[in-house]
């Protein structure tokens, strides 16, 4: 049971890192010229989109978003994934 746990806790430490890659990914690419028009920018787009849209549409919402220079959403589902991780994890030790 302990080594499942362990693989557990890894499999889902390894999502998490992967999925902040993929957003420090896209964060990257927006600033170049060359954007999601290529298929490098399509799969970071495709990856990272299901967890930033729902994000910029909460902030679109709130009296903080709508109409800022700046897209704050990888901020916040950077913050919102760590929590979501944190409390995942801590279900796992709890097996």
């Amino acid at each position: 049971m302990e080594n499942l746990q362990f693989l557990l806790m890894k499999a889902v430490d390894m999502f998490f890192y992967v999925m902040e890659l993929l957003i420090f990914g896209r964060i990257i690419l927006s600033w170049l010229p060359m954007g999601f028009h290529n298929p490098i920018g399509a799969f970071l787009y495709n990856m990272t989109e299901p967890i930033l849209g729902p994000c910029r549409k909460m902030l679109d919402k709130s009296p903080l978003g709508g109409g800022m220079m700046l897209d704050f959403s990888p901020i916040i589902a950077l913050i919102l994934m760590m929590l979501v991780k944190q409390l995942i994890l801590s279900l796992i030790t709890m097996l």
